[in-house]
């Protein structure tokens, strides 16, 4: 067998190209995909699962003040105290109305943030303040009692049990912890004065409860068993104290964070709130444009005439986890989102911790039970800034205190309304047709409450140049609508609500067809003729002197940087190129964008005539091997036709015709126009001048008759760039000793070559 057969067998599995389905399908996972605000009285569980989920509601009203800080019961399901910034006013505002809720004056302190409110008996509530740091005791609407604590602010305040009316004052800038006796307090009436030493502070009943060495004690949490919970910032460090005070115990130690909530659990356990930042929480809420978050940690510093801000957060949140007897654990963690409070959502079936965030005014929740986290929505707002249950003892509806825009919300997971999600865009990568949208875990009978629409875009601009909602309809237990085409695509779904139902529905896939796209010619080579292909069999080893990839990478310098080079040294690359006169290969690589099979036919036709010969018909392979010496000489065109073949239907099967480079047919040596040689200097100077009629020269050999050769591939002229050149080598006469002639050959890159002897006179 001639050894320029074409091995088709045998190199099939290393040259086809692989083909996948040519259908794709996109996985679309809610949790991911669905932003806070595209959500509507869903909740999305963290493994993509869709579950009802609450309405976010703006409650009628306004509440004349800036920003709004702090938000909590007073007395009643009815009557609510607002602390709010930098005027200092606190507002009583009724939400069981029908119509706008009326805030009422409650108190206007005579300092700048409320940053802590703790409703008392009756109509009485305390209220600490920043950056003067004072802790007031209003009662009927008016000041009975205050005193400047040796600190610059109040961040929180909780009332503890006992028959003793006692409460807990948390202060920044020193971090400490006051005990409050109530009754001593507001006998001693209003100190004008910041009170410095312990014994001005005991007058009043403070006295210090306990103390840290970061800065702020930023929240408090009395537990059943008396330990007291204090978290901290700017470190975000997490404590307990004994029940009678003294030196804490560090639980949690942070860098750069801040502990925004603690929420008690059962059994003594609880959780914190962490949201790892280089600001704090009224820095974040209360900075100026153009402030660095460094420079804008007080609230005092902050231009009340500028808005606030709405650039995205660049921190991250944490809810962790502390039980009784184990070690914390974060259970939450969002990047890009601040949390700030959190509250039980505690029915019947479901137990969720509630978590009010930012900076978009996130909703998200924890469900301990099955260890995962939900998304839940957004309010129109930057940040939630509280989130209490609007009725005691129930938990399906909420009040939320938002900040930019101020005003209060409402989370209700009873309301009896359909609920929607809308994805964000997404990229199927390439223009498609598309098919079926089906979701995962839908039964039969749920799947007639579900109404699933589709818009389409061929552009990445989220609002210009999207076509219509398009309605998919219910066909084979999958949704779709013909004709619909695009790259960009954006899903909704919308679940018809039925009391005591669950949509029952995990994640969505999008079936689609790519944009068939044409094979790609991405190297063509026409090696140097009389050269044979021994294809390497899949097993066996080999020992070639030179081998194709050789051919491909010629030397170190060429190939060292390419991935052919190293990595593609196998299979055809290792096929050993041996000496076969008349033998000629020509080698490409094919590529498709979407993995198509692709043949290829390869043909050639002589220069100035439109006669093709194929050479090749429909090979999977990426070479062909023939022989020329049948051919005349000259220069003969070739073409490469790449053809997409099964599994494509034919209807979409695309051809393209490549014009490749020309392939020479010479077998004519070259013409020696002039070769002499001469003595110079104490050197012998050898010389060549010759012409090829069809191919360029390639070089030229010198071998003087006492063994001593040289190889040259650089002409005189510094660049081998055509049909006649001309070479010279030098011999110095110590390399030359005893030599009395040299013979010269001349080559051309058909590989023919024309050899002279001149004498060294």
């Amino acid at each position: 067998m001639r050894l320029f057969t074409v091995f088709a067998l045998a190199l099939a599995a290393a040259a086809t190209l692989s083909a996948d389905p040519l259908s794709k399908s996109l996985e679309i996972d809610f949790y991911r995909e669905v932003p806070s605000r595209n959500l509507k009285a869903l909740a999305v569980r963290s493994d993509g699962r869709l579950l009802v989920g609450p309405t976010l509601r703006d409650l009628p009203g306004a509440i004349p003040a800036d920003l709004l800080w702090t938000f909590v019961r007073a007395g009643d399901d009815k009557a609510w105290l607002v602390g709010t910034g930098p005027e200092g006013k606190i507002f009583r505002v009724n939400t069981d109305v029908r119509t706008d809720f009326k805030p009422e004056l409650a108190a206007d302190l005579d300092a700048t943030h409320v940053f802590a409110l703790c409703a008392l008996d009756g109509d009485a509530f305390l209220a600490g303040t920043s950056p003067q740091g004072t802790l007031s005791l209003v009662r009927g609407g008016k000041v009975v009692a205050s005193a400047v604590l040796p600190a610059d602010s109040v961040f929180d305040i909780v009332k503890l049990p006992g028959k003793t009316p006692t409460a807990l004052v948390a202060t920044g800038n020193p971090g400490r912890v006051y005990r409050v006796d109530l009754e001593k307090f507001a006998a001693a009436g209003e100190a004008k004065t910041k009170l410095t030493a312990p014994a001005d502070l005991a007058k009043h009943g403070l006295t210090l409860f306990g103390e840290i060495r970061d800065r702020n004690v930023r929240r408090l949490l009395p537990l059943a068993d008396g330990r007291v919970i204090a978290g901290s910032s700017p470190k975000g460090n997490v404590y307990a104290f004994p029940a009678a005070g003294g030196a804490p115990l560090l639980l949690l130690e942070n860098r750069d964070a801040e502990v925004t909530d603690l929420l008690a659990d059962r059994d003594g356990a609880f959780y914190a709130a962490v949201t790892l930042s280089g600001t704090t929480g009224e820095a974040r809420v209360n900075r100026t444009p153009g402030t660095p978050p460094a420079a804008a940690a007080k609230p005092d510093e902050a231009n009340d005439n500028d808005p606030a801000r709405t650039e995205k957060f660049t921190g991250r949140a944490q809810l962790v986890y502390f039980p009784t007897d184990a070690l914390p654990e974060t259970v939450v963690s969002r990047p890009n989102t601040a949390f700030y409070r959190l509250a039980w959502r505690d029915d019947a079936n479901v137990r969720w911790v509630l978590i009010s965030g930012g900076e978009q005014g996130e909703i998200v929740a924890y469900s301990p039970g099955e260890r995962r986290s939900l998304n839940l929505g957004a309010v129109a707002s930057a940040q939630v800034n509280a989130i209490l249950p609007s009725h005691a003892g129930a938990s399906g509806t909420f009040h939320l205190l938002r900040n930019n825009a101020g005003g209060l919300s409402q989370l209700n997971f009873a309301e009896s309304v359909d609920r929607s999600l809308e994805t964000r865009k997404l990229d199927l990568g390439v223009a498609a047709d598309l098919g079926q949208l089906r979701l995962s875990r839908l039964d039969d009978a749920a799947a007639d409450r579900v109404r699933v629409a589709l818009r389409t875009s061929f552009g990445s601009d989220e609002l210009e140049g999207w076509g219509p909602w398009t309605d998919l309809k219910l066909t084979d237990g999958g949704w779709f609508a013909p004709g619909l085409r695009g790259r960009y695509v954006q899903l909704r779904v919308t679940w018809q609500f039925k009391l005591g139902a669950e949509p029952s529905i995990d994640k969505a896939t999008l079936f689609y067809l790519p944009q068939n796209r044409r094979p790609q010619l991405t190297d063509f080579r026409i090696f140097p003729a009389n050269l044979g292909l021994v294809p390497v069999p899949e097993t066996g080893a080999v020992n070639p002197s030179m081998t194709l990839g050789q051919l491909l990478f010629p030397s170190q310098r060429d190939g060292k940087d390419d991935v052919g080079s190293g990595k593609r040294k196998g299979g055809l690359l290792n096929s050993p190129v041996v000496p076969a006169p008349g033998a000629q290969i020509v080698y490409w690589t094919l590529t498709d964008a979407d993995d198509d099979n692709v043949a290829a036919t390869f043909s050639i036709s002589p220069e100035g005539k439109d006669e093709w010969t194929d050479l090749a018909i429909d090979t999977p392979d990426s070479y062909v091997q023939f022989d020329i010496g049948h051919l005349p000489e000259g220069r003969y065109r070739s073409r490469l036709i790449a053809r997409e073949e099964a599994p494509r239907p034919e209807a979409q099967r695309l051809s393209y015709t490549f014009e490749t480079d020309y392939l020479t047919v010479d077998r004519t040596p070259p013409e020696i126009l002039d070769a002499n040689v001469e003595h110079v200097a104490g050197a012998w100077r050898v010389s060549i001048e010759g012409r090829d009629a069809l191919s360029l020269l390639e070089g030229a050999e010198f071998v003087l008759n006492n063994g001593a050769r040289a190889t040259l591939e650089q002409p005189a002229d510094g660049i081998l760039d055509s049909r006649r050149e001309t070479f010279v080598a030098e011999f110095l006469d110590a390399k030359a000793s005893g030599a009395t002639s040299v013979e010269i050959t001349l080559y051309d890159k058909s590989g023919n070559s024309v050899a002279r002897r001149l004498p060294l006179k």
